[in-house]
Protein backbone atom coordinates (compact mmCIF):
# COMPACT_ATOMS: atom_id res chain seq x y z
CA UNK A 1 0.00 0.00 0.00
CA UNK A 2 1.26 3.40 -0.75
CA UNK A 3 0.86 6.70 0.57
CA UNK A 4 0.18 10.38 -0.73
CA UNK A 5 0.17 13.38 1.01
CA UNK A 6 -2.71 15.93 0.02
CA UNK A 7 -2.17 19.83 -0.20
CA UNK A 8 -4.53 21.24 1.60
CA UNK A 9 -4.54 24.48 0.71
CA UNK A 10 -7.13 26.14 4.00
CA UNK A 11 -6.53 29.67 4.66
CA UNK A 12 -8.00 29.82 7.83
CA UNK A 13 -6.77 32.56 9.58
CA UNK A 14 -7.24 35.30 7.73
CA UNK A 15 -3.77 37.36 8.48
CA UNK A 16 -1.72 34.78 7.04
CA UNK A 17 -0.78 35.52 3.42
CA UNK A 18 -1.46 33.24 0.70
CA UNK A 19 1.92 33.46 -0.04
CA UNK A 20 3.38 31.96 2.95
CA UNK A 21 -0.17 29.21 2.16
CA UNK A 22 1.81 28.16 -1.04
CA UNK A 23 5.41 28.52 0.49
CA UNK A 24 3.75 25.48 2.74
CA UNK A 25 2.33 23.85 0.11
CA UNK A 26 5.74 23.07 -1.32
CA UNK A 27 7.42 22.37 1.70
CA UNK A 28 5.64 20.09 2.22
CA UNK A 29 6.02 18.24 -1.21
CA UNK A 30 9.35 18.16 -1.42
CA UNK A 31 9.33 16.86 2.42
CA UNK A 32 6.94 14.08 0.85
CA UNK A 33 9.52 13.78 -2.23
CA UNK A 34 12.36 13.08 0.28
CA UNK A 35 10.67 10.83 2.42
CA UNK A 36 9.17 8.37 -0.14
CA UNK A 37 5.48 9.09 -0.36
CA UNK A 38 4.53 8.23 -4.01
CA UNK A 39 3.16 11.63 -4.43
CA UNK A 40 1.12 14.67 -3.89
CA UNK A 41 -2.39 15.32 -4.43
CA UNK A 42 -3.39 18.85 -5.53
CA UNK A 43 -6.92 20.01 -5.45
CA UNK A 44 -8.68 22.72 -7.36
CA UNK A 45 -11.02 25.07 -5.71
CA UNK A 46 -12.33 28.59 -6.47
CA UNK A 47 -13.92 31.62 -4.63
CA UNK A 48 -13.66 30.20 -0.79
CA UNK A 49 -10.87 29.63 1.49
CA UNK A 50 -10.28 26.55 1.78
CA UNK A 51 -8.40 24.03 -0.32
CA UNK A 52 -8.10 27.43 -2.33
CA UNK A 53 -6.10 26.56 -5.84
CA UNK A 54 -7.74 27.63 -8.45
CA UNK A 55 -4.89 25.57 -10.63
CA UNK A 56 -3.83 22.61 -10.06
CA UNK A 57 -1.82 22.13 -13.59
CA UNK A 58 0.28 25.42 -12.24
CA UNK A 59 1.10 23.80 -8.91
CA UNK A 60 2.05 20.74 -10.37
CA UNK A 61 4.64 22.76 -12.48
CA UNK A 62 6.33 24.28 -9.87
CA UNK A 63 6.56 21.27 -7.57
CA UNK A 64 7.84 19.32 -10.54
CA UNK A 65 10.91 21.57 -10.41
CA UNK A 66 11.72 21.12 -7.18
CA UNK A 67 11.19 17.19 -7.02
CA UNK A 68 12.58 14.00 -8.81
CA UNK A 69 9.61 11.44 -8.72
CA UNK A 70 6.68 12.34 -6.61
CA UNK A 71 3.60 11.69 -8.73
CA UNK A 72 2.14 15.12 -9.09
CA UNK A 73 -2.15 13.91 -9.02
CA UNK A 74 -5.12 16.34 -9.68
CA UNK A 75 -7.34 15.86 -6.67
CA UNK A 76 -9.37 17.16 -8.52
CA UNK A 77 -9.63 18.84 -11.95
CA UNK A 78 -13.40 19.75 -12.31
CA UNK A 79 -14.33 19.76 -15.57
CA UNK A 80 -17.55 20.78 -15.88
CA UNK A 81 -15.97 24.64 -15.22
CA UNK A 82 -13.44 24.16 -17.74
CA UNK A 83 -13.45 24.41 -21.58
CA UNK A 84 -12.04 21.54 -22.71
CA UNK A 85 -10.66 22.75 -25.72
CA UNK A 86 -8.48 25.06 -23.62
CA UNK A 87 -7.77 22.47 -20.80
CA UNK A 88 -6.63 19.97 -23.08
CA UNK A 89 -3.74 21.71 -24.42
CA UNK A 90 -2.88 22.85 -21.04
CA UNK A 91 -2.64 19.37 -19.83
CA UNK A 92 -0.54 18.21 -22.20
CA UNK A 93 1.66 21.44 -21.55
CA UNK A 94 1.96 20.63 -18.20
CA UNK A 95 3.12 16.78 -17.93
CA UNK A 96 5.97 17.60 -20.09
CA UNK A 97 7.03 20.52 -18.11
CA UNK A 98 5.86 17.49 -14.90
CA UNK A 99 8.65 15.72 -16.78
CA UNK A 100 5.53 12.80 -17.40
CA UNK A 101 4.75 12.57 -13.64
CA UNK A 102 1.24 14.17 -13.74
CA UNK A 103 -1.29 12.08 -13.31
CA UNK A 104 -5.09 12.82 -14.01
CA UNK A 105 -7.57 13.09 -11.36
CA UNK A 106 -11.00 14.50 -12.49
CA UNK A 107 -13.89 14.74 -11.60
CA UNK A 108 -17.88 16.76 -11.43
CA UNK A 109 -17.14 19.32 -8.26
CA UNK A 110 -18.35 19.20 -4.87
CA UNK A 111 -19.28 22.39 -3.62
CA UNK A 112 -22.74 23.66 -4.73
CA UNK A 113 -21.20 27.18 -4.11
CA UNK A 114 -18.41 27.37 -6.18
CA UNK A 115 -19.76 25.26 -9.06
CA UNK A 116 -22.75 27.59 -9.02
CA UNK A 117 -21.41 30.85 -9.21
CA UNK A 118 -19.01 29.39 -12.33
CA UNK A 119 -21.82 28.51 -14.03
CA UNK A 120 -21.95 24.87 -14.08
CA UNK A 121 -25.19 24.30 -11.63
CA UNK A 122 -25.61 21.06 -9.52
CA UNK A 123 -28.19 19.56 -11.62
CA UNK A 124 -26.44 19.74 -14.91
CA UNK A 125 -23.05 18.16 -13.72
CA UNK A 126 -23.67 14.89 -14.01
CA UNK A 127 -24.14 15.39 -17.74
CA UNK A 128 -21.45 17.66 -18.38
CA UNK A 129 -18.84 15.76 -16.99
CA UNK A 130 -19.53 12.94 -18.59
CA UNK A 131 -19.44 14.74 -22.37
CA UNK A 132 -16.51 16.98 -21.19
CA UNK A 133 -14.86 13.53 -20.26
CA UNK A 134 -15.27 11.99 -23.64
CA UNK A 135 -14.32 15.15 -25.25
CA UNK A 136 -11.23 15.58 -23.19
CA UNK A 137 -10.14 11.91 -23.76
CA UNK A 138 -10.79 12.61 -27.82
CA UNK A 139 -9.06 15.74 -27.87
CA UNK A 140 -5.92 14.39 -25.97
CA UNK A 141 -5.85 11.34 -28.00
CA UNK A 142 -7.00 11.84 -31.66
CA UNK A 143 -6.30 14.58 -34.48
CA UNK A 144 -8.81 16.67 -36.39
CA UNK A 145 -11.37 16.44 -33.48
CA UNK A 146 -15.12 17.19 -34.22
CA UNK A 147 -17.87 17.24 -31.59
CA UNK A 148 -22.09 17.30 -31.47
CA UNK A 149 -23.51 17.46 -27.93
CA UNK A 150 -25.43 19.08 -25.80
CA UNK A 151 -22.67 21.00 -24.15
CA UNK A 152 -20.03 21.04 -26.97
CA UNK A 153 -20.32 21.91 -30.50
CA UNK A 154 -17.31 22.08 -32.97
CA UNK A 155 -15.85 21.44 -36.23
CA UNK A 156 -12.53 19.38 -36.17
CA UNK A 157 -9.32 21.03 -34.65
CA UNK A 158 -6.59 19.66 -33.06
CA UNK A 159 -4.89 20.32 -29.60
CA UNK A 160 -1.43 21.38 -29.90
CA UNK A 161 1.28 20.77 -28.47
CA UNK A 162 0.36 16.62 -28.71
CA UNK A 163 0.96 14.76 -26.09
CA UNK A 164 3.82 12.20 -25.83
CA UNK A 165 2.12 9.64 -23.83
CA UNK A 166 -1.29 8.26 -22.87
CA UNK A 167 -1.84 10.34 -20.13
CA UNK A 168 -3.31 8.51 -16.75
CA UNK A 169 -6.59 9.41 -15.74
CA UNK A 170 -8.45 8.67 -12.38
CA UNK A 171 -11.98 9.02 -11.57
CA UNK A 172 -12.96 10.80 -8.41
CA UNK A 173 -16.38 8.84 -7.46
CA UNK A 174 -18.20 8.78 -3.97
CA UNK A 175 -20.76 6.64 -4.19
CA UNK A 176 -20.35 2.70 -4.86
CA UNK A 177 -22.39 3.13 -7.88
CA UNK A 178 -20.04 6.00 -9.65
CA UNK A 179 -17.11 3.58 -8.40
CA UNK A 180 -18.34 0.73 -9.85
CA UNK A 181 -19.37 1.75 -13.46
CA UNK A 182 -15.95 4.01 -13.56
CA UNK A 183 -13.78 0.93 -12.85
CA UNK A 184 -15.74 -0.79 -15.70
CA UNK A 185 -14.45 1.78 -17.72
CA UNK A 186 -11.18 1.23 -17.00
CA UNK A 187 -10.67 3.61 -15.16
CA UNK A 188 -8.78 4.30 -11.45
CA UNK A 189 -10.42 5.79 -9.36
CA UNK A 190 -9.75 8.30 -6.26
CA UNK A 191 -12.65 8.15 -3.45
CA UNK A 192 -13.20 9.03 0.28
CA UNK A 193 -15.97 8.99 2.76
CA UNK A 194 -15.62 12.07 4.13
CA UNK A 195 -15.80 11.93 7.97
CA UNK A 196 -18.21 8.93 7.37
CA UNK A 197 -17.79 5.72 8.92
CA UNK A 198 -15.96 2.60 8.41
CA UNK A 199 -19.03 1.02 6.55
CA UNK A 200 -19.41 3.24 4.80
CA UNK A 201 -15.29 2.79 2.92
CA UNK A 202 -16.02 -0.34 2.97
CA UNK A 203 -19.04 0.06 0.44
CA UNK A 204 -16.76 2.28 -1.89
CA UNK A 205 -14.24 -0.45 -2.03
CA UNK A 206 -16.16 -3.29 -2.23
CA UNK A 207 -17.84 -1.51 -5.58
CA UNK A 208 -14.31 -1.03 -6.96
CA UNK A 209 -13.39 -4.82 -6.34
CA UNK A 210 -16.48 -6.08 -7.75
CA UNK A 211 -16.05 -3.77 -11.09
CA UNK A 212 -12.14 -4.72 -11.21
CA UNK A 213 -13.66 -8.50 -11.16
CA UNK A 214 -15.81 -8.60 -13.36
CA UNK A 215 -13.20 -6.64 -16.14
CA UNK A 216 -10.93 -9.13 -16.27
CA UNK A 217 -7.41 -8.72 -16.74
CA UNK A 218 -6.55 -5.60 -18.61
CA UNK A 219 -3.07 -3.82 -19.65
CA UNK A 220 -3.64 -0.83 -17.19
CA UNK A 221 -4.54 -1.91 -13.81
CA UNK A 222 -7.11 0.10 -12.38
CA UNK A 223 -5.95 1.58 -9.05
CA UNK A 224 -8.07 2.30 -5.68
CA UNK A 225 -6.89 5.16 -4.39
CA UNK A 226 -8.82 6.45 -0.72
CA UNK A 227 -8.56 10.11 0.68
CA UNK A 228 -8.93 10.08 4.40
CA UNK A 229 -8.05 12.33 7.09
CA UNK A 230 -4.99 11.07 8.63
CA UNK A 231 -2.84 12.57 11.22
CA UNK A 232 -0.05 10.68 13.05
CA UNK A 233 -0.10 11.91 17.04
CA UNK A 234 2.69 12.29 19.16
CA UNK A 235 0.69 11.33 22.15
CA UNK A 236 -3.36 11.44 23.23
CA UNK A 237 -3.32 15.07 24.41
CA UNK A 238 -1.48 16.02 20.64
CA UNK A 239 -4.45 13.53 18.73
CA UNK A 240 -7.24 15.43 20.75
CA UNK A 241 -6.05 18.86 19.51
CA UNK A 242 -5.72 17.93 16.05
CA UNK A 243 -9.34 16.12 16.11
CA UNK A 244 -10.32 19.65 17.29
CA UNK A 245 -8.79 21.33 14.63
CA UNK A 246 -10.46 18.83 12.34
CA UNK A 247 -13.56 19.49 13.78
CA UNK A 248 -13.94 23.18 13.29
CA UNK A 249 -12.75 22.70 9.64
CA UNK A 250 -15.48 20.32 8.70
CA UNK A 251 -17.80 23.25 10.26
CA UNK A 252 -16.78 25.22 7.05
CA UNK A 253 -16.27 22.19 4.64
CA UNK A 254 -19.88 21.06 5.66
CA UNK A 255 -21.22 24.52 5.14
CA UNK A 256 -19.99 24.65 1.05
CA UNK A 257 -20.49 20.47 0.66
CA UNK A 258 -23.80 20.47 1.84
CA UNK A 259 -25.02 23.08 3.34
CA UNK A 260 -26.23 26.86 2.74
CA UNK A 261 -23.11 28.14 0.93
CA UNK A 262 -22.84 31.04 3.51
CA UNK A 263 -19.38 32.80 2.20
CA UNK A 264 -18.81 36.30 2.59
CA UNK A 265 -15.72 37.77 0.76
CA UNK A 266 -14.37 34.44 0.38
CA UNK A 267 -14.20 33.56 3.63
CA UNK A 268 -16.99 30.19 4.56
CA UNK A 269 -18.97 30.80 7.89
CA UNK A 270 -18.34 28.12 10.27
CA UNK A 271 -21.66 26.11 11.13
CA UNK A 272 -23.02 23.86 13.81
CA UNK A 273 -22.77 20.24 12.88
CA UNK A 274 -24.88 17.37 13.74
CA UNK A 275 -21.63 15.45 14.10
CA UNK A 276 -20.25 15.43 17.63
CA UNK A 277 -16.46 15.43 17.76
CA UNK A 278 -16.49 11.91 19.36
CA UNK A 279 -18.19 10.90 16.14
CA UNK A 280 -15.77 12.40 14.06
CA UNK A 281 -12.51 11.00 15.90
CA UNK A 282 -14.10 7.43 15.29
CA UNK A 283 -14.30 7.98 11.58
CA UNK A 284 -10.88 9.85 10.87
CA UNK A 285 -7.28 8.54 11.39
CA UNK A 286 -5.88 10.88 13.83
CA UNK A 287 -4.37 8.88 16.45
CA UNK A 288 -1.17 7.58 17.85
CA UNK A 289 1.49 4.81 16.54
CA UNK A 290 -0.35 1.55 17.45
CA UNK A 291 -3.63 2.29 16.76
CA UNK A 292 -2.92 4.11 12.72
CA UNK A 293 -0.65 0.50 12.10
CA UNK A 294 -3.91 -1.85 13.27
CA UNK A 295 -6.47 0.93 11.75
CA UNK A 296 -4.61 0.92 8.21
CA UNK A 297 -3.78 -2.79 8.27
CA UNK A 298 -7.66 -2.83 7.43
CA UNK A 299 -7.63 -0.35 4.59
CA UNK A 300 -4.82 -2.87 3.27
CA UNK A 301 -6.92 -5.72 3.70
CA UNK A 302 -9.88 -4.20 2.42
CA UNK A 303 -7.93 -3.72 -0.92
CA UNK A 304 -6.90 -0.15 -1.14
CA UNK A 305 -3.57 0.23 -3.33
CA UNK A 306 -3.28 3.98 -1.77
CA UNK A 307 -3.95 6.31 0.65
CA UNK A 308 -4.63 10.03 0.24
CA UNK A 309 -3.57 11.23 3.38
CA UNK A 310 -5.43 14.85 4.24
CA UNK A 311 -3.25 15.66 7.34
CA UNK A 312 -3.45 19.79 7.86
CA UNK A 313 -6.59 20.90 9.51
CA UNK A 314 -5.06 24.53 10.53
CA UNK A 315 -2.35 23.12 12.58
CA UNK A 316 1.18 24.90 12.49
CA UNK A 317 2.96 24.39 9.51
CA UNK A 318 6.13 22.73 11.92
CA UNK A 319 3.49 20.15 13.12
CA UNK A 320 2.86 19.06 9.68
CA UNK A 321 6.17 18.57 8.58
CA UNK A 322 7.16 17.03 11.83
CA UNK A 323 4.07 14.67 11.53
CA UNK A 324 4.99 13.54 7.81
CA UNK A 325 8.48 12.58 9.08
CA UNK A 326 7.12 10.58 12.02
CA UNK A 327 4.01 8.87 9.17
CA UNK A 328 7.20 7.76 7.08
CA UNK A 329 9.57 6.69 9.97
CA UNK A 330 7.31 4.43 12.07
CA UNK A 331 4.28 3.85 9.92
CA UNK A 332 5.28 3.23 6.16
CA UNK A 333 7.40 1.11 6.34
CA UNK A 334 5.03 -1.21 7.95
CA UNK A 335 3.15 -1.07 4.56
CA UNK A 336 5.37 0.29 1.08
CA UNK A 337 8.93 -0.74 0.32
CA UNK A 338 9.59 2.56 -1.38
CA UNK A 339 12.76 4.04 0.59
CA UNK A 340 13.45 7.81 1.38
CA UNK A 341 15.88 9.48 -1.12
Amino acid sequence: MDFNHFLSTHLLNTEYRPRELYEDMVEQAISADKLGYRGVSIPEHHLINILMLPSPLQMAVKLSSLTKRLELVTSVLVLPVHDMRVLAGEIIQADILCDQRLILGVGRGAFPYELERMGAPVKETAAKFNESLAVLEALLNHEEVSWRGKFYDFDPITIMPRPERKLPIMIAAMSPEGIYHSVKKGYSVQTTPLSGTHDALLAQTSAFHKAKEEAGENEDRPRLALQRGVYLARDETDAAEKIGFAYEYFKRFDNVYSGPGLVSRGIIEPLRRTQTIEELARNLLICTKDEMIDRLSMYQNAGIDEIILSSNYGQPQEDTLDMMHRFAEEIMPHFSARKSA
